[in-house]
């Protein structure tokens, strides 16, 4: 793909960003995590100099490989399920893991976070639609969940994650991330310490305006950045 492509998609993602939030009457900003699964270093690096400033990736050992190339130039997010055995090489390198998703997992983040003298920044993920194939936590087990964890003072959560399903059933989708909105404002009335519902993390490449015109301020855009992987 050439330059110019990777800067026509950049710049159609954002100007479909701005039409979205203009359809709401939304004034803030949505953060646009680049979805570099399988991406070279020389692109993902072409769409820095254009501006990106967040890549997401969703292997461990994808991020072990691009982090000592690209070194500071880039926020980086894990988005992809997270193996407990991985967590160390990753702890104190990325801003934010959007993947939390089982008791087991949140106990390493703490333990690693506390080794390395740092706050481990997590969304929790959710499996809203119930996908047998999608990991993250029922929407009944969301409340309990957090309840489990407050107590341990080395994670961070800032907001909640969903994969909506891959449908153009747009009714479906509206509701995914609708249910996953009302989860928010809920989890922010109830005034837990050390969480806060910062970011919805919720669209991707086939959803983003939809998941924006239902309340999401973070994507997660990978193909209509990058084009389709090979």
């Amino acid at each position: 793909m050439s330059k110019i492509s990777i800067a026509e998609n950049l710049e159609l993602v954002k100007n479909n960003i701005e039409k979205a939030l203009i359809k709401t009457g939304r004034k803030d900003k949505i953060e646009l995590i680049a979805v570099t699964k399988t991406i070279d270093v020389d692109r993902i690096k072409e769409a820095i100099s254009l501006g990106v400033t967040n890549i997401g990736e969703n292997k461990v050992q994808e991020l072990e490989i691009k982090i000592p190339i690209l070194e500071n130039s880039v926020n980086y997010h894990m988005i992809g399920y997270l193996q407990t055995n991985k967590v160390k090489y990753i702890i104190d390198k990325v801003k934010l893991i959007h993947s939390l998703d089982r008791i087991s997992l949140a106990k390493e983040l703490d333990k690693r976070a506390n080794q390395k003298d740092c706050i481990s920044q997590v969304l929790l993920q959710v499996n809203v639609a119930e996908e047998e194939t999608k990991s993250g936590l029922k929407v009944n087990e969301l409340l309990p969940f957090i309840e489990e964890i407050l107590e341990l003072e080395h994670i961070k959560i800032r907001g909640l994650m969903t994969i909506a399903p891959n449908t153009t059933d747009e009714s479906l989708l509206r509701s995914v991330f609708r249910t996953l909105y009302k989860l928010k404002e809920d989890i922010s009335g109830r005034h837990y310490k050390n969480i806060s519902m910062d970011y919805l993390s919720m669209g991707m490449t086939n959803d983003y305006t939809i998941a924006i015109e239902e309340g999401s301020n973070m994507v997660r855009v990978g193909t209509g950045i990058f084009g389709k992987r090979k």
